[in-house]
């Protein structure tokens, strides 16, 4: 087995004259759940279809479970599944019918499998693909993308289109199971605060290329927030790794990605601080808009946002 189930290096994709990804190098370990964030625009549906062999690159590799995603696209697909928010279906078919459409092009097919998902998703199996709703709709989507044990799960945003419920049911018991069996799931989605609780690693994706990749566990323990004085802070501006910054009368607020570090100085100097946990949809933020909403303060000191 692989050590690593997606390896991107160096990868730039543009269209026309715009640039989409610039430089992107990634590596999702076997076995664990990977967050893949960004804004809307950043490129994160653009490296998805790459990785799918729907789109080339223009520069660098991609490569899946130890396979090349350009030379091998036909053994890729057979061990991965994928499930998107908009994915499109045959309407005409019945559920049970696209059950044995599908089954064909997956050596691994499971009906056993199939028909668990089956009762626990509740799709009626005679009813036409056109007339289910749109939870209906994701639910069987998500059954055809796990009913051929895939080894890799790619997930683009699929939870859009499920009710809370169903969206809690996906996140702890799928993926749960999922995470149980050794398989790598992908997961990308604009829920920050449901993939924090499933997420082993995060990757943050900001004009084309990856601006921060780690352990869910390490950002929480690296990026936080620090209050100070406005006379502590001027002493010490520009704190280690500072992401972003805002004055508030009698306070400044900082966020910092080298908190051990700056929890050090903090502590050689005596200054006192308040330090405030964040959660991944704040960490996320200061990663990509603390750092594009920048402004010197009117000593020139430091660099900060204005709140």
């Amino acid at each position: 087995m692989n050590d690593t189930a997606i390896d991107i290096q160096s990868v730039a994709k543009s269209y026309r004259s715009k640039k989409v990804l610039n430089d992107l190098t990634l590596s999702v370990p076997t076995g664990k759940t990977f967050a893949f964030l960004g804004r809307n625009g950043a490129g994160k549906t653009t490296t998805i279809r790459m990785l799918l062999g729907q789109l080339k690159p223009n520069a660098g590799q991609l490569r899946i479970l130890g396979l090349d995603v350009a030379r091998q696209p036909l053994e890729v697909r057979r061990r991965i599944g994928y499930l998107a928010e908009d994915q499109q279906m045959f309407g005409w078919m019945k559920v049970a019918q696209i059950l044995k459409f599908m089954k064909p092009f997956y050596p691994t097919w499971d009906d056993t499998l199939a028909d668990k998902y089956l009762k626990t998703f509740e799709l009626p199996p005679k009813t036409r693909i056109k007339h289910l709703s749109k939870g209906q709709n994701c639910r069987l989507g998500l059954l055809l993308a796990l009913a051929h044990r895939p080894e890799l799960v790619i997930l683009d945003d699929p939870t859009l289109g499920l009710d809370p419920i169903m969206r809690k049911e996906l996140l702890r018991d799928v993926i749960d199971h999922l995470q149980g069996q050794g398989v790598t799931v992908f997961f990308s989605s604009h829920l920050l605060y449901e993939i924090e609780p499933v997420a082993d690693i995060v990757a943050i994706l900001d004009h084309g290329h990856i601006v921060k990749q780690a352990p869910t566990e390490q950002l929480r323990d690296q990026v936080k927030q620090v209050i100070l004085t406005p006379e502590d802070y001027d002493t010490l501006a520009p704190l280690q790794g500072q992401l972003d910054v805002s004055r508030h009368n009698n306070r400044v607020a900082v966020v910092t990605e080298a908190f051990p570090e700056v929890q050090a100085t903090l502590q050689q100097r005596s200054i006192q601080a308040r330090v405030v946990d964040l959660n991944l949809d704040e960490i996320f933020e200061a990663y990509v808009i603390g750092k594009h909403h920048e402004q010197r303060d009117d000593k020139g000191t430091g660099v900060e946002r204005v709140a």
